[in-house]
């Protein structure tokens, strides 16, 4: 466990849509309020993330709201996830390609122009849920690995951190305590797992006194 300077405190913006508001959640069970507190179990002093989401936000209503927001940067750490209402719209990747690059440069702004305290998560699978029963679910898993394929390219060509969550989100439709009760949107379960497989990248960011 690192020696963390004492005032040293962590500062996380978290960037996203329902994912990162956590649609159907208590706010403690949200990623990045459990990402905070992994962080603490390792000696950071870290204060409460500081979240810019809604609900159905895509890539253009994410960026519209930074716009708007303000916001007090740089942050330790500043998070995105965005895109599954591009997808659930039917919105072209193309577009999609473009407003997230500007939104991934926004974030790495957000950062202090630092790449590394920027954390990448792909799209989660909704098409695994029992919301998608009546939706083709082998389209909606094509179109979101299309949608991340374009997403971790351009975090790999900015040098940030990508985590793959789709995968394990896949894992909902064999374990429904891993769904809040709308049958949709991630349990705090499911967003136990985010955070665990986010938090490698969080440390690594971060500074220490080591």
């Amino acid at each position: 466990m690192p020696s963390i300077v004492p005032d040293r405190r962590v500062r996380i913006l978290a960037l996203g849509d329902s994912y990162t508001i956590g649609e159907g959640v208590a706010p403690e069970d949200r990623w990045s309020m459990q990402l905070a507190e992994l962080l603490r179990a390792h000696g950071y002093q870290v204060y409460e993330p500081n979240i810019l989401a809604r609900t159905g936000w895509t890539t253009g209503e994410l960026a519209a709201a930074i716009q708007e927001a303000e916001l007090q940067p740089p942050y330790d750490l500043v998070s995105l996830l965005i895109g599954v209402n591009n997808q659930y719209r039917g919105y072209s990747p193309d577009e999609y390609r473009q407003q997230f690059g500007e939104l991934l440069e926004q974030a790495i702004a957000f950062a202090g122009g630092e790449p590394r305290r920027v954390l990448v998560l792909s799209i989660p699978d909704w098409g695994v849920t029992p919301y998608a029963a009546r939706h083709d679910r082998a389209a909606i898993a094509a179109e979101i690995d299309g949608f991340n394929a374009i997403n971790r390219q351009i975090a790999e060509e900015r040098g940030v951190n990508y985590v793959d969550i789709t995968q394990v989100s896949r894992q909902a439709g064999e374990d429904e305590t891993l769904l809040a009760s709308d049958g949709l949107h991630p349990s705090g379960k499911m967003y136990a797992e985010w955070a665990r497989l986010v938090l490698p990248a969080a440390l690594q960011a971060l500074p220490s006194s080591e």
